[in-house]
Formats: C-alpha cells, structure tokens, sequence
C-alpha cells in the first residue's frame, strides 16, 4: 500500500519538549524583538499548562498562543504588557480568576493565509468554556498604526479599522474573531514600534459562562412594598406593621425584600420637638432599636431585607442611610450622596461621599436612595463593580416626583444592562413637617430587549395602595445579553470622548 501524503493539523498544549521551536518560531514572526527565554516559557507551562498551546503542520510546530487566569475587573482598565504577564514569568496567574489573559500570539509568516490563529482563537474559546470563565481579555497589537500616526490618534485609527475604514493585521482579525474593543491603552508595550507602543484592549464574553455551584444562583426572587405611611403611637406597633411584610415575603421565599425611602419619618410623631430639624435629629433615638429589629426578622424569616432609610445621627451630622440586612446576620450601610433641596431645607441633612457594593448570596448588588438614581454617574460606578441589581427606596409626594425617579431608574438599567426594584411609600403623615404626602408606586424595572417585558417592567402595583409586588429576576440574562443584546451600551460608550472618574479617599478610579 502506497503510504498517504495527507498532512495533518494538530492543536495541543505546549510541553516543555517545545521550547526551542517555540523561539525559532517567535524569531521568525518578531524579527527585532527577544523571543521567550526558556526559563519564561517554563515557567508558563509549569503555572499554567493549558493555557499554552500551539498548532503543528505535518509534525512542524507553526503557531503558539501563551494565556494565564486573571481576574477580570483587575485588568479592565490601563496597563502594561509587563505587568499583564509578570515579565513573560506569569506569577501572577490566579487559578480561581474569571478570565483568560492572552499574552501571546504567533503565527509562522510562512504558515499565514491557512486560518492558523482563528484555530488558536478557537482553542482560547474552547478552554473558557471548559473552564467555565466569564470571558477573554487580550490587548492587541496595531501594526498599521505607524503609517497613519502622523495623520490620527490610536483611537481614531481603531474606530476607523471597527468602521472597515481601514485593515489593521491584527485588528481585524481579532474583531472577526468575536472581540470588541473595550479601550486603547498607550504604553502598553513601548518596544512594538509598528503599534507606537500602543494596544487595544478587547474582550470576549463567554455565552456558555454560569456562576459555579455553590456560588450565585441565577435566579433572585423580590419583594417590593409599597408602604402606607401612618401615624403610630409606638416603636413597637411600627416593628409590627414592618414585620408582617417580611413575614409575608418569607411565605412567597422572597431574596430580597425592599422597604421605603425614610420608612422611619412614621416615628416622628413620637419625639416632637421646636423646630423640623430637631425632630429629624431626634428619630436618631430609634437607631438602636430600628437596626436591632431588623437584623432579628432578616434572621428569623430569612430574607435579605433593605429597610428603607433612617435618617441617623453621626459625628454631629444628621444622614440619611439606607442598611442592607442580610440573612446572614451582617448589615450594610449606604449614606445618601445626593440631598434634595426639601431634605436640607427641612431637616438639615449631610451628603455621604461614597458608593458600597455590596456582596449578597445573591450576587453584587447596589443602594441608589431615591434622588441618587437621577444621576447615571452612581449607576456607571455600581454596574463598573459588579452590581447586577440597583435598590431604589423613594420617598415622593406628588406624581411628577414619582415619575422622575421611577423614569431615570429605568433609563439607568437600559444603560447598564441592570435591573431597579423601586420601593415607596403611599399615605400621609399630617403631623410631620416637610414629608406629609405621598404618591408611590412600587414596581421592578428591566433593560428594554426581547428577552424581558415588552415595555420594560417586570412588575408593579397600583398606584397609591398598600401593597407589595413579588416577581423573580432570571440574572443570567443580564449577561447574556449585556454583550449579544439587540444594543451593547454598555461596551459601546464612547470612552474616547468621555469618562467616569469616581473618587473613594484618595484613591481614583476610571469608569
């Protein structure tokens, strides 16, 4: 029998075996620039073995791809090649990360034309998928950018090459291999003098990715109420009124259950005193009572309950706070940042400075306080660290207060791919200065695309009747469609134009 000519391909890990083909290789591909040292590409197999792979043609080593685990958020903004791979030694590989790294790309300039990277790509591809991780992050080079650099910036050279204006070697393939550009970054690599040091920095997210078992479950079930405001005559007939909708929402096994902005302005009533001012400061004396109270009910009916706001004393400031009680037992805090004029006017209240994230057994989630939803900086920061959900307590007294809140609320999830759960209170307080009336409607709120409700509300009560709305928010979603939706807004901001930078003490982040 003759013996067959056939050739074949083969994609496979990299083995120590393959070090001094892998240099040839990168001599060959980077003239000018120092391949791997052995001990580098050493130890990226020893760290890392099946994030180095190659393709061989007819036993002939032809293309090599080098990744490392990182976590994403950590490189979502400007660095340097040295500091994403560790000076090529990638001691910084974290086997628990959440995306793949590409460092490294090489393809035979002999070998160029059969489709040797897409398979590289595909490889990449596959091994997030086996590995369950939330995406890819690559910053690729520019090559072409020196012929236009005197002409346009990198990023009016990258836009021109995602508009088909111009081809980019590189670029281009990597956008037709499923990419999109998250940012330019200058100094990424100074030594690539085709790319002027520059880099793209693109992203892949995984479609196949879910949270791991024993981590967050993709669905999250909430409670919203829309709370009558009452006088009471006691602390204890306001824990009562309070605890018959978290023992409510415990029967329908709510997640999470949501009460109203100022849900303590009922107790006013009860510590009168000359001036508005001075009976909001004196609601401070319930603080120990209104915490304790619902940190007990969280526990005792297991549910995460955000308990509205309470307005609380603290270094000689009045705040306006909102706390997160898990079921757990912990308790999480977030100061109004935004004040309305009326809660200054009337009450003398202190802005906070800073945005929590926080974590729950149901993934990340946020507290924007009623007039803080109005302003889509906050929103940009807490979709930035993860928040899949906004908590929004309001407190409004005449419809078109209502709307504006409840309109920003939605604008903000169709911005950042997020849902809103919107919770306020209906009634009337005649004996409390500066909160007497109410208008509320409480409801849950959703981007606007195909896979949620044609108008964007999940659910929602009647307006003006004490209630509470119940649905369940399916989180995988969000990020499913976040990237493949009917519109990105998320990746499609226009960072060359304009930026979010969010201050936290002395330290400053770009969003």
């Amino acid at each position: 029998m003759a013996a067959s000519n056939e050739k074949r391909v083969v994609v496979r890990p990299l083995a120590n075996t393959d070090i001094d083909a892998v240099q040839a290789l990168q001599r060959r591909c980077f003239p000018g620039i120092e391949p791997w040292s052995k001990d580098q590409l050493a130890a990226q197999i020893m760290r890392f073995a099946e994030g180095q792979i190659c393709v061989e043609y007819d036993g002939r080593l032809v293309a090599t791809s080098s990744c490392l685990l990182v976590d994403g958020e950590d490189y979502a903004r400007p660095h340097t090649f040295r500091e994403a791979c560790d000076s090529g030694f990638i001691r910084n590989h974290d086997a628990e990360g959440d995306t793949l790294y590409g460092i490294d790309i090489a393809v035979d300039p002999s070998f160029r034309g059969m489709r040797l990277a897409r398979r590289l790509y595909e490889a990449r591809k596959e091994l997030a998928r086996t590995m369950n991780l939330r995406a890819i992050l690559i910053a690729g080079r520019i090559p072409e950018y020196q012929i236009h650099a005197k002409s346009m910036t990198a990023d009016e050279y990258t836009r021109k090459v995602m508009r088909k204006e111009l081809k980019d070697t590189v670029l281009t393939a990597q956008l037709a291999n499923g990419f999109a550009v998250r940012d330019v970054i200058v100094g990424y690599l100074p030594s690539d003098h085709e790319s002027l040091g520059h880099a793209v920095l693109m992203e892949w997210l995984n479609p196949a990715h879910a949270p791991a078992t024993g981590t967050y479950p993709r669905i999250a079930r909430i409670a919203a109420v829309q709370y009558q405001m009452r006088p009471v005559d006691s602390f204890e007939a306001f824990s009562k009124q309070c605890e018959f909708f978290v023992d409510t929402a415990s029967e329908y096994r709510a997640d999470f259950l949501v009460f109203p902005e100022l849900l303590t302005n009922q107790l006013q009533a009860l510590v009168t005193a000359d001036r508005p001012a001075l009976t909001a400061r004196r609601l401070d004396e319930f603080t120990e009572r209104y915490v304790a109270m619902f940190t007990q009910m969280a526990i005792k009916h297991n549910v995460n309950i955000i308990g509205g706001s309470h307005l609380t004393m603290e270094n000689h400031a009045l705040y306006n706070i909102a706390y997160l009680f898990r079921r757990d037992g912990t308790v999480g805090r977030q100061r109004k940042i935004h004040i309305t004029p009326s809660e200054g006017r009337w009450w003398g209240v202190s802005a906070g400075n800073e945005l929590e994230v926080f974590d729950t057994d149901r993934g990340k989630v946020a507290i924007l306080i009623c007039y803080d939803v109005e302003f889509p900086e906050l929103s940009r920061i807490a979709a930035a660290q993860g928040a899949r959900i906004l908590f929004v307590p309001f407190n409004t007294d005449i419809r078109s207060g209502y709307l504006r809140v409840r309109s920003c609320a939605h604008a903000r999830c169709i911005e950042n791919h997020v849902y809103a759960v919107l919770s306020g209170p209906v009634g009337n307080l005649p004996f409390v200065a500066g909160a007497d009336i109410h208008y509320g409607q409480s409801c849950v709120l959703t981007p606007c695309d195909i896979p949620f409700a044609r108008d964007g509300i999940a659910e929602e009560g009647t307006p003006n009747v004490e209630t509470m709305v119940v649905c369940e928010l399916d989180l995988d979603v969000l990020r499913r469609t976040r990237r493949a939706g009917t519109v990105s807004t998320w990746f499609d901001r226009r960072t060359d134009l304009y930026r979010v930078v969010y201050k936290r003490g002395r330290k400053a982040q770009e969003i």
